[in-house]
Order: C-alpha cells, then sequence, then structure tokens
C-alpha cells in the first residue's frame, strides 16, 4: 500500500514517502545509500508515477486523436484529462490554455519564436535579469538578433536579489516583454512575481515567467499573478522527462501563429496553404508526449496528496539549517540571499577547490549527488567571479541527516585538499562521528 493511501498527510514527511521512491532505496556505492540533492536538475519518481507509465504502455498505449479504436480513444480522453488536471494545478481558467511541449527550454522557445518574432520591432525592449538560465535567456538574444528589438538585464543585489529599483527604472512603454524566473536555479532566490508582473503591465508589457523552480514547491495561482505565459517542466515536479507545460493567456495564443508544422495543428491543408487547427492543437503538432503528460498527472495527483505548502515548509527546514551550518564553515561561500529571501536549493563555492573536485569526492566517498558547474547560468556566475559553484537541492523526501551526510563530506573534502605543511587530522585520532549526533555537528564547522 502506498504511504498516501494510509498516513494523515501532516505526517508525510519525509520518511513515510521514502518507501515510495525505489531509486532512494538502492545503493550507489557499497554501503552508501543515496543521498540524491540534485533535485534541482530533476527530482526522482514515485511508484505511483512509474506504474502509471506502465499501466499506459501496457492496456491504454495507441496516439491521440487520430483514431476510433478504443485504444486510441483511452489514450485521448487520458491525455486531456492530463492536460485539465495542469489547468487546475496552475489556476488556469481553461484547459485549452495549456499547452504541451518537450519542457520548460522548449515551452519558452514556443513564446520566443512565435510570439516574439511576429510581435517585436526595432526599438522594442525585451528585459530579462542577469540570473535567468540559458533557457530564458538565449532564445530572447535570438529574436532581439532577427526582430531589431533590444533586450536588456535588470541586475541583481549584492546579496543575490533581484534589484527591483533597478526594473524599475529599466521599465518604459518600449518595454514589451518582462521574461524572469520565479526562483532562480543557482541563488535559491525567490522573485517578486506578483509585483514584477503589476509593474510590467502598468508600463504595457507580457511578462513571462519561467517557473522550472518554483512550480514544483510551491503553490502556483496564474490567475492570481496574471501571469501572460508561464513555462515549467513535468521532469523536476516527481513527472516523467519529456514533457513540459506553456500556459499562455487564450487571447495571447489565439494571436499567436504556429511554431511548428504538420499533423494534428491543422484544421484543412491544401497544397496552396493551410487553416491551423484551434487551441491548443494549433501548438502541438505532430504525436505529443502522450504518456509523459499522462503520468504527469499521476505527479500532480502525488503532490496535492502531500500538499505544497507542506512540501515548501520541509524544504524551507532543510534550507535553514543547511545555510546555518554551512555559513560557519571556512573557506566556503555561499551564493544568494539569506533564507528567509530563498528556497529548496542552496549553491556554494570554495576559494580553492573546484566544485567538480568537490562533487567528484562526495559521489565517490559518501554517495551524496550535487550538481556542479555553471548550472546554465554562466553570466551569472561571471557576475559572481566564478566558473562553478556546487549546488545541493532539496525536495520532498530528502531528510535532515542527508543535509549532515553533506556536510561530513565537506569536511573530508576540506582535510583532502589542505595546503601541504598543514597538520591533518587522522582517522586515528579523529574517528568519524556518527551522522547527525552532536558531536558531528560540532566537528563540521571546526
Amino acid at each position: 500500500m502506498s504511504a498516501l493511501a494510509s498516513i494523515d498527510a501532516s505526517a508525510l514527511l519525509p520518511e513515510s514517502l521514502r518507501a515510495d521512491f525505489p531509486i532512494l532505496n538502492d545503493d550507489v556505492l557499497d554501503g552508501h545509500p543515496l543521498v540524491f540533492l540534485d533535485n534541482a536538475a530533476s527530482t526522482q519518481r514515485p511508484r505511483q508515477v512509474i506504474d502509471m507509465i506502465a499501466r499506459v504502455y501496457e492496456h491504454d498505449y495507441a496516439n491521440v486523436h487520430r483514431g476510433i479504436h478504443t485504444l486510441s480513444e483511452r489514450s485521448t480522453e487520458q491525455y486531456e484529462e492530463a492536460r485539465e488536471k495542469v489547468a487546475r494545478f496552475i489556476g488556469a481558467a481553461n484547459s485549452h490554455e495549456v499547452i504541451f511541449t518537450q519542457g520548460t527550454t522548449g515551452s519558452i522557445n514556443l513564446v520566443a519564436r512565435s510570439w516574439g518574432e511576429t510581435n517585436l520591432r526595432p526599438g522594442d525592449e525585451i528585459l530579462t535579469t542577469v540570473m535567468e538560465h540559458h533557457s530564458n535567456l538565449v532564445p530572447w538574444q535570438q529574436v532581439a538578433a532577427k526582430t531589431g528589438a533590444t533586450l536588456k538585464h535588470v541586475p541583481i543585489t549584492e546579496d543575490g536579489r533581484l534589484d527591483m529599483d533597478a526594473f524599475a527604472k529599466l521599465l518604459s512603454d518600449r518595454t514589451k516583454l518582462v521574461a524572469v524566473t520565479s526562483v532562480s536555479n543557482t541563488l535559491g532566490t525567490v522573485n517578486p512575481i506578483a509585483e514584477i508582473i503589476a509593474q510590467a503591465h502598468a508600463v504595457g508589457a507580457l511578462v513571462l515567467v519561467d517557473a522550472a523552480q518554483s512550480v514544483p514547491h510551491m503553490v502556483t495561482d496564474v490567475a492570481a499573478w496574471d501571469c501572460d505565459f508561464l513555462a515549467f517542466s513535468g521532469h523536476k515536479m516527481l513527472g516523467p522527462s519529456g514533457v513540459g507545460i506553456l500556459y499562455g493567456k487564450e487571447a495571447l495564443l489565439d494571436a499567436m501563429p504556429p511554431f511548428l508544422g504538420g499533423g494534428s495543428m491543422i484544421n484543412e491543408v491544401r497544397l496552396d496553404g493551410f487553416t491551423p487547427a484551434e487551441l491548443p492543437a494549433k501548438f502541438e503538432a505532430g504525436t505529443p508526449p502522450i504518456v509523459p503528460a499522462i503520468a504527469m498527472s499521476a505527479a500532480i495527483d502525488y503532490l496535492q496528496a502531500v500538499g505544497l505548502d507542506a512540501i515548501h515548509r520541509h524544504e524551507q527546514a532543510l534550507v535553514d539549517y543547511a545555510y546555518e551550518q554551512l555559513s560557519q564553515i571556512e573557506g566556503l561561500r555561499i551564493l544568494g540571499p539569506a533564507p528567509e529571501f530563498r528556497t529548496s536549493l542552496v549553491s556554494f563555492a570554495f576559494e580553492k577547490i573546484h566544485a567538480h573536485e568537490f562533487a567528484q569526492v562526495l559521489n565517490d566517498r559518501f554517495g551524496v549527488a550535487v550538481r556542479a558547474g555553471h548550472h546554465c547560468t554562466q553570466p551569472l556566475h561571471r557576475l559572481l567571479g566564478l566558473s562553478a559553484s556546487t549546488r545541493a537541492s532539496f525536495y520532498l523526501y530528502n531528510r535532515p541527516e542527508e543535509v549532515d551526510r553533506l556536510l561530513e563530506g565537506i569536511a573530508a573534502v576540506q582535510a583532502m585538499f589542505a595546503p601541504r605543511g598543514r597538520k591533518r587530522r587522522s582517522q586515528q585520532q579523529y574517528p568519524t562521528p556518527k551522522v547527525g549526533s552532536e558531536d558531528h555537528r560540532n566537528r563540521i564547522v571546526r
């Protein structure tokens, strides 16, 4: 029986949930249980999602919107039910405002190619930020180069928050689009999206929100935000890879030309032209991600059973603890703001240890999976004077003792890379304390 079927939601996090995630019970090395702290890149899947994938392929799979036979009708029904579930999950007014794509990147590119290349002209301005993922920078660079529009970037404050004073000054009647992340995938910064949207609308600009790092972790309501476009991915919220969502206001999507041409996105094809289909079909050319979309609905069921508010509180407690402990480690630099302005992740760098070396030791000796690199935010890393950083990102199944294992690994890495001539502690003199013990917490901050 699933934990969700037998345990009160208030007591779900995280122990009662871990049995639902088969991969968390694997040893990545002999004697090292997996500590998965790379959730900002991609999360693990619960048995409920895995079983849904298998069930559809075993019993219901066929192409959608194409056949009148039983399997096609089953697949089509489940595919469209998934769309309706996504719409309710994010507070969309209508399910046809939800477009299935292959991921956040595909969703942003759809808006860039369809809306951007159609509506932007020389003299128009696109406003984004220096903390954006490459997927919310490069498409707008390409659009600006093609249309003659100008791309501008909102800076950040010294503590890694969006500079809202600079944002207000950059906004003008020339601003046609603001493309902004709701949560930075490197800094963990939670941006004031409602305020950004209100200010942008006041000058007549539209807003696209890259919500890949927020939808899985906190309640999202596109109607309350009044956002024009919103993009996110299934694989970052317990769902399969290969499926993403573009939400767009109906009037905007109706006015936009199709991005891709082919099957499904047409009402009529002639040798001299075509008539596009109605929403949402006109943006879903070809065979869509049928099984990933259906399984994404199972992921939504799972998240709603646990509760987004409960998930957010749990993650915040982990971030608070990790931030407090990391801030006491000599030579370690935490990127981004204080815990009250961030969520779900902590990125950091060492003065003399490359992030890749650090991540390798963590994995090989402690079974801890973290992300090392520029996290697809090279401009931000250059601004911070770094080529790479290490990122630990948390989700509903992570435990405080896994933060302790991370901290234990940090202490080991520091000992390994200590400057020559400095006397290192030996295992005989300082036996490794039990993870999570008071002795361990005292040791790791020395």
